[in-house]
């Protein structure tokens, strides 16, 4: 017997029925849906993408579609309730918020599975034949934040040319393409990159301790000028730019550098270079996890999608050496790989995040 979720509600109580088809809850559009359906940070995009690739040949099936919208847009789709007008997938390059996480359960979205797949570096890179730069302390805050200390308090900032940053930096413009508000790595940049560097200067430090939300309003506060340029979810346009935009730098995720290392490089960050090793072990200070979000509702549900959350944690996939390690992914230590794969396979929720 098929049984559907009714069309026109969507409650949570719906939540708990065992569907065949998945239809309603979908917008008014009713309808099923056959194939897998993820969407969300364009810098797991490749990773989804590639286990994708394999899934379809392995299983001689339609090939899932994996949709690049930013992290923010990605868990915002997936928490829009459920139904074949939803994710089933929601790839996220930060954990989910606790805001997001209320979004999802207000919808109906009450049993969400959260699987780290690997970890990722956030890398400030420049054209191949571009100058060498070792970023330190408060150079990346100075250079990019819209506010700077000034004599009376704080400014605009004014600092266009690296040489103003700070005198040991090659001199030249500053200009930086990296990811819009509804990235997560946008998030993991003001979070692993900005906060950090503006605790180097003296005055935020004091500011961190006498008022933290004044501190945070001024530290992950994004310079709107011509220095900063939000460029979308399309890492690869970054990199392009790059080539073709003397003294212009990215920020964008670990794995585009790979892919691209004949035409980019990287610059070091306290002395550390991003690499496979120094991102794993936590040397490298602009790291992060990388998840997928699967609604529980939808597996047995969406055909594959149990096949294809095994897929994504095995050993060829997100193992050491696996498919996704060429694809710039950092894999996680085998026994918490296999922590992962045991959460998945008990299919226990999340908790709502702290």
């Amino acid at each position: 017997m098929i049984r559907t979720l009714s069309t026109g509600v969507c409650a949570p109580a719906l939540v708990a029925l065992t569907v065949i088809a998945l239809s309603g809850c979908d917008g008014g559009q009713g309808g099923t849906r056959a194939g897998i359906w993820a969407a969300g940070s364009s810098t797991v995009f490749p990773f989804t993408t590639r286990v994708a690739e394999n899934f379809a040949r392995a299983n001689d099936s339609a090939m899932p579609r994996v949709e690049s919208l930013g992290t923010g847009g990605g868990i915002q789709a997936f928490c829009a309730g459920i139904g074949p007008a939803t994710p089933d997938i929601a790839n996220a390059s930060r954990q989910m918020k606790a805001s997001e996480f209320d979004m999802c359960q207000a919808n109906g979205v009450t049993d969400i599975l959260e699987i780290k797949i690997g970890y990722d570096g956030l890398v400030i890179a420049i054209a191949r034949n571009g100058k060498d730069y070792a970023f330190e302390g408060a150079d990346l805050y100075l250079a990019v934040a819209k506010q700077v200390p000034g004599p009376n308090g704080f400014i605009a900032n004014p600092n266009t040319d690296w040489s103003q940053v700070r005198a040991g930096l090659p001199a030249g413009r500053i200009l930086m393409y990296g990811p819009p508000p509804t990235s997560g790595t946008r998030d993991s940049w003001v979070e692993l990159g900005l906060t950090p560097s503006a605790e180097a200067v003296p005055q935020l430090a004091a500011l961190a301790e006498s008022d933290a939300d004044q501190f945070e309003a001024i530290a992950h506060t994004v310079r709107e000028d011509s220095v900063w340029v939000d460029s979308g979810e399309n890492d690869n346009a970054i990199v392009q730019t790059l080539t073709r935009t003397p003294g212009a730098m990215g920020v964008f995720g670990y794995s585009f550098l790979e892919q691209n290392n004949d035409q980019v490089k990287a610059a070091s960050v306290n002395g550390v270079y991003p690499t496979l090793e120094t991102i794993s072990s936590g040397d490298y200070p602009i790291a992060r996890s990388m998840f997928i979000y699967v609604k529980l509702a939808h597996i047995g549900v969406t055909p594959g999608l149990e096949q294809f959350i095994t897929e994504y944690l095995s050993d060829a996939s997100a193992g050491r050496g696996g498919y996704l390690q060429d694809r710039g992914l950092v894999p996680l230590p085998a026994a918490e790989l296999e922590a992962q794969r045991a959460a998945a396979r008990a299919r226990t929720p999340m908790q709502r995040p702290e």
